[in-house]
């Protein structure tokens, strides 16, 4: 089934500016590469990821955000944001990837990419916005983006169509996920059923968000 098309597939230009923090270099900022770029199940072949221990993992092999989601903070921000604006390897549309769940597969041409969870903000994609509030409002309006792993690994270009290959069995998306690990409690009851289906780092970090959760719900019981 298809689910919608590649916009754009982006690659990073290092930069040293003031906005990179302590790193001193950040690849953030990513432009739009004319050709098909190889994704596979250690990155994107031509993309720069400085700050690996954040940022390097295999479940972070891609990163996606959706083309409605740049023209709507271009709009609420002032700013002219275009395809790799967000930090995202591959501008997607026609389907709200905020929406897809953890776990899901989707086929880019000969590509096989798992959704494997949200992405959260941080001072450096603030800075490079130019907008010290950035973290609190993107957690506010909640449309993350998704982070991939490349299962299947292949050349993805610009006008690609995204379909879809399976869904796993329970109803938390990306952006619910994010709102559970940004706070959000009234979820707290469909998280469980996602545990098993995240990386190690990252099931351990909902797991014990969880049990806080659980603990606080039954001591107002």
């Amino acid at each position: 089934m298809k689910l919608g098309c590649v916009e754009s597939v982006n690659l990073a230009v290092v930069s040293t500016a003031s906005w990179t923090g302590r790193k001193g270099s950040s690849g953030m900022d990513k432009r739009p590469t004319a050709g098909p770029a190889l994704f596979t199940a250690d990155g994107v072949t031509g993309d720069t990821v400085v700050d690996r221990e954040v940022h390097g993992a295999w479940f972070q092999a891609a990163y996606a955000f959706q083309a409605e989601d740049l023209r709507y903070w271009s709009e609420r921000l002032g700013k002219d944001l275009v395809p790799g604006n967000a930090g995202e390897n591959l501008t997607l549309s026609g389907f709200d990837v905020n929406e897809a769940l953890i776990g899901e597969r989707w086929r880019i041409g000969a590509t096989v990419l798992r959704v494997t969870g949200p992405r959260t903000p941080c001072r450096v994609f603030a800075g490079f916005w130019e907008h010290q509030r950035l973290v609190k409002e993107f957690t506010q309006v909640c449309r993350p983006g998704a982070y991939l792993a490349v299962e299947q690994a292949g050349e993805i270009s610009a006008g690609d169509a995204v379909e879809l290959v399976d869904r796993p069995d329970h109803d938390v998306s990306v952006a619910t996920l994010f709102a559970f690990t940004s706070g959000d409690r009234e979820v707290t009851d469909r998280i469980p059923a996602v545990l098993p289906l995240l990386p190690v780092r990252w099931a351990e970090h909902t797991g014990k968000l969880l049990a806080g959760a659980q603990r606080g719900t039954a001591q107002h019981r």
